[in-house]
């Protein structure tokens, strides 16, 4: 019953969220309304005008995939209405693979790489576009036979038996988000880009000021480049492929706000921080200075009353998202991360602390300094672990943090997968997730600019971690992980990576590893680049 009260004043019910976001179920509540009969509308005339299917008989031997009305409000950065967006979805839970469909992956540029295209706008002093494709799933064409019933409210009479051919791909079809990218990949690779080796989402053209970078989630378009003629034309060369709408330069791209300005570029989530305070019942809770409590131990066998799992989880993975742009949350978020199969109120009390702390910091974000150009591109990472920090499996944290031109765009902070037997183990393994990551990024960074980026510099903290990697005489010393981490010494060996030693109070991943006290952890946060931006 405890637990119970708990969840109803922390956080709102799925109905009061469902008539917050002001979204009917199905076609039957929406039909009687004019907004949303408009949206179906437009849905289908793009449906009509792409050429996605045709009325035709069903054959023997296959089977109609039913159509679903599903509806969303678009909102704005700020909340704002911008229209009502009606969907005609496929029930794919009737499709059998190798029967309906075969393969169904599609690459999407990671959130690592979209910080790495902004951090690399930042230093070369390019500006970020934005476009977005519409209707985006039904330009892909389709390689098997696939029928579908008609839509609810839209059966043509007198042929109300009749099915529909598809042509094209439609939403909800397991194949459709692999039939868009094929297509996509097509006609970039057409008009003269190259896929990057690495990011398959990310695709380059040109060298110089001619040079231009788009990346890829689905259907939005981030555009970059020297040139913003070349950029100009690229947008009007697809448009004339694609029906598109050109958003200018990049303000709002999946929940994150972006300004551009002379001296920079921010990226913040303000706007959906908020909406997660608000979600979760503490918009007008009293702030904290640090998301966790320092020397805070939680356990999975804590004896506290139990809370809801799936309000829990739901949380955290709110929460999670808003990591994208907070690299000060990752460890607390992580932390609570561990106990969404059976949380308890001692668990629910850690949540609270950190939404508490975004409450006082809702307009935190990562700011990306322009600088001088410099002939070579400079990557600086720091590797950093605690002790058996979890008190269930003794299992250590790693952290990692990854900087280009002096801006943070790459950081991860996870529990280690195995349990280390020393200290220097455990930055050795931690060290080892670094240079994997640091290496990837170099290439990267040295691929989309067409420069020889310089050796990745890792700062570590432990000098008998670095000892190991040098000196061979040392290597006795950790058989149980040789074979695994064999690739570290070769990185150095082969001078792809650089490691120094840095000292502890100059750690910078110490915020990924461990909550820290308040004057530590401001300390930090202010010089990885997450402050105030509003």
């Amino acid at each position: 019953e405890e637990a119970l009260q708990i969840n109803s004043v922390k956080m709102k019910s799925k109905e009061q969220r469902r008539w917050y976001i002001e979204e009917p179920e199905n076609f039957e509540d929406a039909k009687t309304e004019e907004c949303w009969r408009r949206a179906m509308d437009d849905e289908l005339g793009s449906i009509r005008d792409n050429d996605t299917w045709e009325l035709a008989d069903l054959p023997n031997g296959h089977n109609a995939i039913e159509l679903k009305w599903e509806y969303e409000v678009k909102k704005g950065a700020e909340g704002n209405l911008v229209k009502h967006k009606a969907r005609l979805v496929a029930k794919s839970n009737v499709q059998d693979q190798g029967v309906d469909f075969e393969e169904v992956f599609a690459p999407l540029t990671r959130m690592d790489t979209v910080r790495l295209l902004i951090a690399l706008a930042a230093q070369e002093s390019w500006t970020l576009h934005h476009m977005d494709v519409n209707s985006t799933l039904l330009t892909g064409e389709l390689e098997e036979e696939l029928y579908v019933k008609q839509p609810p409210g839209y059966i043509q009479e007198g042929e109300e038996h009749k099915v529909l051919k598809l042509q094209k791909a439609l939403y909800g079809l397991r194949q459709a988000p692999r039939a868009w990218n094929t297509k996509l990949d097509s006609t970039l690779i057409s008009l003269g880009f190259e896929k990057a080796p690495l990011e398959h989402a990310l695709y380059k053209r040109g060298e110089g000021s001619d040079r231009l970078l788009v990346g890829i989630y689905v259907d939005d378009l981030l555009i970059t480049g020297a040139d913003d003629e070349v950029i100009a034309n690229f947008k009007l060369q697809m448009e004339e492929l694609f029906k598109m709408t050109d958003l200018g330069l990049l303000s709002y791209y999946l929940g994150i706000e972006i300004q551009q300005k002379p001296e920079g570029i921010i990226i913040c989530q303000e706007a959906y921080a908020k909406k997660v305070l608000e979600s979760c019942g503490m918009k007008d809770c009293n702030p904290s200075h640090v998301p966790m409590k320092p020397r805070l131990r939680l356990s999975k066998k804590s004896e506290a009353p139990a809370v809801d799992a799936t309000e829990y989880r739901s949380v955290v993975r709110r929460l999670r998202y808003l990591t994208n742009t907070r690299p000060d949350l990752a460890y607390s978020v992580g932390m609570v991360s561990r106990f969404m199969e059976a949380p308890t109120t001692e668990h629910w009390a850690a949540v609270e602390n950190i939404l508490r702390y975004i409450k006082g910091t809702t307009n935190f974000g990562c700011v990306y300094l322009r600088e001088k150009k410099k002939e070579m591109v400079e990557l600086l990472g720091y590797s950093d672990s605690d002790m058996a920090g979890d008190v269930d499996d003794r299992k250590s944290t790693s952290g990692m943090a990854y900087f280009l031109g002096g801006s943070i765009m790459s950081w991860l902070s996870q529990k280690q997968k195995v349990v280390a037997l020393s200290s220097h183990e455990v930055e050795y393994v931690a060290a080892a997730t670094a240079v994997c990551q640091g290496v990837c990024l170099g290439r990267l960074v040295g691929d989309l600019t067409g420069k020889e980026p310089e050796r990745v510099m890792l700062n570590v903290d432990d000098k008998s971690t670095i000892s190991l990697w040098k000196n061979p005489v040392h290597h006795g010393r950790c058989k149980d992980i040789d074979t695994r981490y064999r690739y570290l010494r070769e990185c150095v060996e082969e001078s792809k990576v650089d490691v120094n030693y840095v000292c502890t109070d100059d750690q910078l991943a110490d915020i990924l590893t461990r909550s820290l006290g308040r004057q530590k952890f401001v300390k930090i946060r202010r010089r990885i680049g997450v402050q105030a931006v509003t």
